[in-house]
Order: structure tokens, then sequence, then C-alpha cells
């Protein structure tokens, strides 16, 4: 993969890349993502966790796949018509910085709005608990539109959990109604 070169600021860009949004499930690809980012998922339980969870279709899955194939993966769940949380975003190391993450998050925005959905939530480590690679994180959620709302111990983990949200814009039909 030599993507690192370019970056994919509009879905065209992507597809010139060679690259395709595609809604389908792939545990192994989703394995082999996480597993490739241990200074983000180096703990196996909860790379077992995220695998479950892109099987089980309480989750939208959305995959960034590449000629040579999947080189992210995003995982979504809807908790009220209006709420759903980005439960999981990753993109294969080679592929981090070209806009691919970007273009997922703003994938599953647009997607989330047209169907009524006006707030997109995602939880990370808090930055209570200094660390680059999640101080990265929570440079790329914000960059994509997310803000924080607040900080709670012992919410996903031991340490420090950040939730952020992000409004969406629901677009309204011509007669008024969502």
């Amino acid at each position: 993969m030599h993507l690192r070169t370019h970056r994919a600021d509009s879905y065209a860009n992507l597809q010139h890349m060679g690259i395709e949004l595609v809604e389908r499930r792939s545990a192994k690809d989703v394995r082999r993502i996480l597993e490739a980012l241990p200074e983000w998922f180096g703990d196996v339980d909860a790379i077992d966790n995220y695998v479950a969870a892109a099987e089980n279709d309480d989750y939208g899955s959305l995959l960034a796949v590449a000629p040579d194939g999947v080189i992210g993966a995003a995982l979504t769940r809807r908790h009220f018509r209006e709420a759903a949380e980005l439960h999981l975003i990753a993109v294969h190391p080679e592929a981090r910085g070209t806009g691919v993450g970007r273009l997922l998050v703003e994938r599953i925005a647009s997607r989330l709005a047209v169907d009524g959905c006006t707030l997109l939530s995602v939880h990370t480590v808090g930055p209570s608990f200094e660390n680059e690679p999640y101080a990265q994180t929570r440079a790329f959620y914000r960059s994509v539109g997310f803000v924080p709302l607040e900080e709670h111990d012992g919410l996903d983990w031991p340490g420090p959990t950040l939730i952020l949200v992000r409004p969406l814009v629901v677009q309204m039909q011509q007669d008024g109604s969502r």
C-alpha cells in the first residue's frame, strides 16, 4: 500500500485512488487492522469485543476497500432515532493520514442525518491520561467536527473516557418533515 503520498479530500479522489466505501461486514479485516495498531488496540479482549461487534447486526459496518484489501473500518450503533455512536473507527497504519478516516466519518454522518439522526457520539481515552496516540485520536475527532462533552473515570475502561459529540444537520423534506 502506497497511499501516504496522496490525500483523499473527497470521495471522487478516494475513488481515483481505487478506494471504495462499502457497507458490509468483515470481522477478519477488523481484527487485522486493529492488530496492526497496537498503540491504540493493544488489549486482546478489546480487539475480541470489536471483532464480535463487527459480526453483530446491531452495528452498522462501513469499510474502506482498496484494490489490495480493506484499509479502514467503522462501526456505528444507533441508540435512539436521534442519536448514534461511532463505536469504532480504525485505518490501517499504511493508510493513516490519507483522508480515509475523514471520509468514513463523513459518509456515516451523512447517512445518519438523512435518516433523521441529529447527534453522533464517540468515546475515546480522555486527555487526563497522557498518551500521544490518543492525543492524535482526539485531534482527529475534533478535525471532523466532534466536540468534547464530558470525561468520566471507569466508563469504558479503568481510566478516563472522553465522550465527544457531533451535531448532524438533518435534511428537511419539502413538506417540512424530516
